[in-house]
This record gives structure tokens, sequence and C-alpha cells, in this order.
């Protein structure tokens, strides 16, 4: 189970951080905004773009073997790195505009890495999941600000209940993987397999909804300017997500179809 896999239930957007954020207004000179957040979330995707290349270029190869073992050391410590990097802008959002660019460059060693072992193995994947994922958000995007989704209680709690759902089954899932076993059968290329990546990218998609709508509640609210990068922050989470999930899907469907 991939290190992302674990951070799937994007504790970033929580009531609380924003709740300690509006304690500081009477301390800040400037108010978050929606165009600011949008512009940090640029900055934060153009990082992880650029380490994701540099590691990308360091593991692909063109030998038989298709992978490179030079790049591996910076994927692991990508995700590592980025794994303590995100819990801890997670718990301290005063620290995100230092943290979340820092995120950003591990997250993208990782993904880089990632993702040409996918491509590796199928050609043309990476391709297909980046125009895929940018396709979901910029869809989704217009779908919210036209009014034709609208962000209710209802629809919050069903949310993160999928969400806490799909983290548990991939706990038990790597659970029996360490026994050898996969009797939940979700990682293959099977109709269980592929049933459940479709029910998962469904939800990461609808997680991104849920963060449009954060964004939008919390600078009408007029929380704190750092939380524009705290907030980019949990967008590249989702972002980062819903790419992995839509790269397996596409896997598992090259597998099937082979």
């Amino acid at each position: 189970m991939s290190i992302v896999a674990l951070r799937t239930s994007n504790p970033v957007f929580r009531e609380s951080a924003f709740q300690e954020a509006s304690r500081d207004l009477v301390h800040s000179s400037s108010v978050m905004t929606v165009q600011g957040t949008a512009i940090k979330s640029m900055v934060l995707v153009g990082i992880l773009l650029v380490t994701a290349g540099f590691t990308w270029s360091q593991t692909l190869s063109n030998t038989a073997e298709g992978i490179n073992p030079a790049g591996l050391p910076y994927v692991l410590g990508g995700g590592l790195v980025g794994l303590v990097l995100g819990l801890i802008t997670s718990f301290s959002p005063k620290a995100s505009p230092y943290t979340a660019p820092l995120y950003a460059a591990a997250e993208g060693l990782f993904l880089g890495g990632i993702s040409a072992m996918f491509e590796s193995k199928y050609n043309g994947i990476v391709f297909q999941a980046v125009g895929l994922t940018v396709g979901t958000l910029v869809m989704l995007l217009v779908v919210y600000a036209s009014g034709l989704v609208r962000v209710t209680e209802g629809f919050k709690a069903g949310v993160f209940a999928a969400m806490g759902g799909i983290v548990l089954v991939y706990l038990v899932s790597f659970v029996f993987s360490l026994f050898g076993k996969d009797v939940l059968y979700i990682h293959g290329s099977g109709p269980i397999g592929i049933g459940f990546s479709i029910f998962v990218v469904i939800i990461a998609s609808l997680n991104l909804v849920l963060q449009f709508d954060f964004i939008s509640t919390y600078a009408q609210r007029g929380a704190p300017k750092y939380m524009e990068w705290y907030c980019g922050f949990g967008l590249l989470v989702a972002l980062v997500w819903l790419y992995i999930e839509v790269l397996s899907l596409l896997a598992k469907l090259s597998d099937r179809g082979s």
C-alpha cells in the first residue's frame, strides 16, 4: 500500500484548524482570499512538477529493465519526508508557508518515481492519468462554481464516511499482505479490484468538491493570510490522491485487457 493511500482521509480541512486560525484574526493585517489560495496552489503544483520531473528522469530507464535503481532513494526519501511534512502541516497551519512548499517538493520526488515505475510497465499511462486528473479537476470546479452541486452537511458526512471506510479497507488489506495474503482482492485486475478503484476515484473526486467548499467558506469568514498556503496544501493532497488512484485504475484496466 502506498504512502499516499494512508493519507486518503485528508485531515487537512478539519473544522478545528479553521477555528484555531480564527483566533489569529485579531493579530492579522490581511486575510485569506480565494484568488490568493489559487495562486499558492499553483505555486505548490509547480514545485511538485519540477521535482517530479527530476525523479522521473532519474528513475525511468531506456534499458530492458525499465527502471534505474539510482532513482529509488529519491522516491523513498521523498515519500517519507513528504509524510512527515504532511503531518506537521496538518497539525500546524501557521507553519504552512514554510512546510507546504517543502512538502510539495518531497511529494514530487515520490510521485515522479512512482509515475516512472508505472510508465515503464504501461507505456503512455502517465499521460492518460494526468489528463484525466486535470480534466476531473476542471470539470468539478466548473460544476461547483455554477452551483450545480451544493455541499450540504449530509454530503460532507457521506464523503467523510466513505473516506474512512476506504482507509479501513486499505489498512486491513495491508495487514493481510504482511502474511502474503490478498483476501480482499482490491489490488487485482478482477471485477472486485476494478470496482473498488472506480469507487475510490469517485470519492477522491468528491473530496475535491469538499476542498473547494472549504476554501470558499473560510475565505468568506476572513481566515488569516497563512491559511492560503494551508488550503493550497490540502488541495494538493487531494489532487495527489486522485492522480494515484486514477493511475492504479488505468493499470488494472490495462492488465485486464492484456
